[in-house]
Parts: structure tokens; C-alpha cells; sequence
């Protein structure tokens, strides 16, 4: 796809200043959420550029300068784990992607946001969802927040060396809950994202390194959820359970209702992962599938996903989504 297709149609409406909006860390345990504005020169020219999750961080980081030094304007919004835990993570979001307008020079005439929810900045917007891979302006906001977030890591990594940051980036890796477990949190842990695992722990149900894969697994199926919800689903049920088993996550777009595994994985074999819904596991999937259908009206083609995420402890979850797996 044109990355410049969104831009080239607003500027052919008499919108000069188009701008692109997104973020980067809702979903790690520690440290702010960031979101950067970009106002790029129409058509510009940027070897690579794509979501910064898709791309290497030397590339990143050779991205970052090419785009502060030729943006016509750009800011930076940053909300921090108090207003975190204080606002939720959504309007801590938001917050931040508010912050990263007011902070330019110039005004956009219309601002392009990733996903699904509008902040409501002080502009006229539209949102995309999976915008970071579809329009120039957001991939390169999406390039300055997740850059401009790993560096505050990578700082606070020195100021707190027993949770080795610099590995994990604040995701809930093993690594981390094991230094959690060690160490107990920091002053710049989102104290809302650990209240399970601080109940399991005082109750005495379990101990950090039990505890550690079942959080694992929560922060799999929340970060998929979210990246579903960014393409457009509608969830309609998390962790459905029959006398046949469970099924992940339940959601619907307008042709089909998709039952989905998620799969969080620490190495790179993704196929062990995929593999890993063996027939049976599919039969108890279907089985499971056919036990919600009966209790639930719809008229959608049922269809069976698996999403893999990539979680080794130097870097931030990688997201597969493979439709109509079974």
C-alpha cells in the first residue's frame, strides 16, 4: 500500500498540514506511555520507514534522526506512570497524544491517528486502524514515540540496574517478574498493572517464579486483545470456558466471529507455537466453539485464529496474527 494515500487525500481537500499521531508502551509494566505528532513534507522520501514494530532498533534509531531533522514540525507527549495508574492506560494514552500536539509549533490542519479510538485533539482527525503500516505520517510518530520511550528505558535501566530495563523495555517478560520477584517494584512501576501479581504473592497462593508464566499468559491475551481491537474486532468474550476446554479471546468483525489461541512464546520458533495447537487442541477449540455458538445468536461465519507473540527478554512482544489457522 502507498503510505502517502490518507496524506495525498486530505491535501487534495485543501488540508495543508496533515499531521500523524501514535504511541508507543501501553502495555509494559513500568515507565510512561509516549506518543509522538509528525507533520512530514508531503511525499518525503524515508528509506524503510514502517511500524516501529516491524523494524530493528539501529533502523529505528537511524529513522528517529532523519525524521526529527526533516519533519516541518513534531512533538513529543509523554504521560507517566502515576497518571498511569491515577487515569487508566487508555486516557493515559490519550493524555500523551494530547501532550504531543500542544508541544508543536505548528497546528495541524488534520491529524491521522493509529487505531480505533479518537483522543480528541485540537484539530480535526481521523482515525485508521493498523494506520502505522498504511499512512507515512504514523509510522513515523509511531517511530519517534517508540524510540523516544526506549531511550527513558534505557536511562532508567542505570538509575535501577536490578531490573536490567535495557533487556525488556518494562515488558513482563520472565526476566522481568523474576527481578520483580527479587526486588519487589520500583517508583516507576504502574503499581495498576501489578495488582494481580501482588495478590497472588501476599495470599501466598504462589510464588514469583509460579506466578510468572499465568502473568505471562494474562499479558499475552491482553496485548492481543488490544492488537485486535486495533484492527478493528469487537470483543465479545475473554476466556471462554465448557466441559471441553477453554477458548482465549472471542471477538467479531462484520463478516466473521473469531475464536482465537494466543500463544506467547520466548524464542524465536514460531512454528512450535502454531504447531502447538495440535488436533486435539483444535477439536476441544471447536467443540468449545460450538458450545458458545448454541448460547449465543449469530448469524457470522465462525473462524479459527491463532495469534503468536514473540517475548524474548531483550525486546518487546512481536504480534503474529495468522487468520483461519484451522
Amino acid at each position: 500500500m502507498n503510505l502517502w494515500h490518507f496524506e495525498r487525500e486530505f491535501v487534495n481537500e485543501g488540508y495543508k498540514h496533515v499531521c500523524g499521531i501514535d504511541e508507543a508502551g501501553r502495555g509494559p509494566l513500568a515507565g510512561p506511555v509516549y506518543a509522538a505528532a509528525v507533520i512530514l513534507p508531503f511525499g518525503l522520501e524515508l528509506s524503510g520507514l514502517d511500524d516501529s514494530k516491524k523494524l530493528s532498533e539501529k533502523k529505528r534509531d537511524l529513522l528517529f534522526d532523519e525524521i526529527t531533522e526533516k519533519a516541518i514540525d513534531f512533538g513529543i507527549g509523554v504521560a507517566d506512570h502515576k497518571e498511569i495508574d491515577a487515569l487508566n492506560i487508555l486516557k493515559a494514552t490519550f493524555l500523551a497524544m494530547n501532550r504531543a500536539v500542544d508541544s508543536m509549533k505548528l497546528k495541524p490542519d488534520i491529524a491521522l491517528i493509529d487505531g480505533n479510538r479518537d483522543p480528541a485533539v485540537m484539530c480535526r482527525s481521523k482515525c485508521i486502524v493498523g494506520g502505522d503500516s498504511k499512512s507515512a505520517s504514523i509510522a513515523a510518530a509511531s517511530i519517534l514515540a517508540k524510540v523516544s520511550r526506549d531511550r527513558f528505558m534505557l536511562s532508567a535501566a542505570k538509575e535501577y540496574p536490578q531490573y536490567m530495563f535495557e533487556k525488556h523495555k518494562g515488558y513482563g517478560t520472565k526476566l522481568h517478574y523474576d527481578k520483580l520477584g527479587a526486588y519487589g517494584s520500583s517508583e516507576i512501576h504502574r503499581q495498576s498493572f501489578l495488582k494481580k501479581w501482588k495478590a497472588e504473592s501476599q495470599d501466598g497462593k504462589t510464588n514469583h517464579d509460579t506466578f510468572a508464566p499465568k502473568a505471562r499468559g494474562d499479558l499475552g491475551e491482553a496485548l492481543a486483545l488490544e492488537f485486535l481491537n486495533n484492527k478493528g474486532y469487537i470483543t465479545l468474550t475473554c476466556g471462554f470456558h465448557s466441559r471441553f476446554g477453554e477458548i482465549d479471546l472471542i471477538v467479531s468483525n462484520s463478516e466473521y466471529v473469531v475464536f482465537v489461541e494466543v500463544k506467547l512464546r520466548k524464542n524465536a520458533h514460531f512454528a512450535n507455537a502454531r504447531d502447538s495447537v495440535d488436533f486435539d487442541k483444535r477439536n476441544k477449540i471447536k467443540a468449545t466453539a460450538d458450545t458458545w455458538l448454541q448460547l449465543n445468536n449469530s448469524s457470522l461465519q465462525p473462524r479459527f485464529d491463532v495469534i503468536e507473540l514473540y517475548a524474548p527478554d531483550d525486546s518487546s512482544p512481536e504480534i503474529i496474527h495468522i487468520e483461519d489457522a484451522f
